[in-house]
């Protein structure tokens, strides 16, 4: 009986999550361990799954560097890297388009369509809903390596009015068809503005922000994200991820979650509990 009272109390903490986001949209960046652990591929997918049945509305943009790291080093091809972002030649392009658009968005819409959900894979390029322009770095050259110039999100809107689950795999395309690698948090950030998303969460293989004393900051106005920065406390991969996150709150995001995906269903925990995984940034501070 005690069992299934605990099921019972857990219900009803989440029901007040529940009549909050119900009909929201939540744009999730799927990356790092949780694509690669099976067990947290696993919690990942019945996640989604979960927040569909409940009336909350996931989109996933997956990344997926490892996997054409993988690749690449198999066809004997090297990767180089210029300030985080993959050099991108023609040759690299067509790997990232067939790992990317292929065998990864494959799978994750796979993984969800088993747990009962209804998933759909797109990449950026599908009715040119992502339009792409080339990085411009002086002095260096990034071939193929894009940023976003355009989101029309209406295919988005139409699969998730559907009752489907969007999984987006982050190549775009110019006016001549020309595929782009773009950094999956900075699609997933721009998608969140497009769609006035209530929540961007993205998930990384740390437990959150950090402060000065390695210590977890639970959450974060625009003017202390910026103030961690400017002080150099976070550094390396955080800052462009909280850059992401900064957008995304200052374009109309009601909030931007970056939590620990190494946790099985992260994501569940951030959506429907108090205490979360990670760290959240809002306009102001709650």
């Amino acid at each position: 009986m005690k069992k299934h009272l605990q099921k019972i109390r857990i219900l009803l903490e989440a029901l007040p999550y529940i009549k909050r986001f119900y009909g929201k949209t939540v744009v999730i960046k799927y990356g790092g361990s949780a694509m690669i652990e099976d067990s947290l591929k696993r919690s990942f997918a019945q996640d989604m799954v979960l927040l569909k049945y409940v009336g909350i509305n996931p989109v996933v943009v997956h990344g997926g560097g490892p996997q054409i790291a993988g690749l690449l080093h198999r066809l004997g091809k090297e990767t180089r890297f210029i300030k985080g972002i993959r050099v991108t030649d023609t040759e690299t392009m067509d790997v990232v388009e067939m790992v990317l658009g292929g065998k990864v968005n494959k799978e994750i819409v796979g993984l969800i369509n088993h747990y009962g959900g209804k998933a759909v894979g797109v990449s950026g390029k599908d009715a040119h809903f992502i339009k792409a322009r080339p990085i411009k770095m002086k002095g260096e050259e990034l071939g193929l390596a894009g940023d976003v110039a355009d989101i029309d999100p209406s295919i988005i809107r139409s699969l998730e009015d559907s009752d489907f689950i969007p999984v987006v795999a982050p190549i775009g395309g110019d006016d001549k068809g020309q595929s782009y690698n773009i950094n999956a948090d900075i699609v997933a950030g721009r998608l969140a503005s497009a769609l006035r998303a209530e929540k961007l969460i993205l998930l990384t293989d740390v437990e959150g922000v950090l402060d000065e004393d390695k210590k977890l900051v639970p959450s974060l106005s625009l003017a202390a994200a910026r103030s961690l920065i400017r002080r150099k406390i976070a550094k390396e991969g955080m800052v462009p991820k909280l850059r992401c996150c900064m957008e995304a709150v200052a374009k109309g995001v009601n909030s931007a979650h970056i939590i620990d995906g190494r946790v099985e269903h992260a994501v569940l925990l951030e959506v429907f509990t108090d205490a979360g995984v990670g760290t959240v940034i809002r306009l102001r501070k709650e």
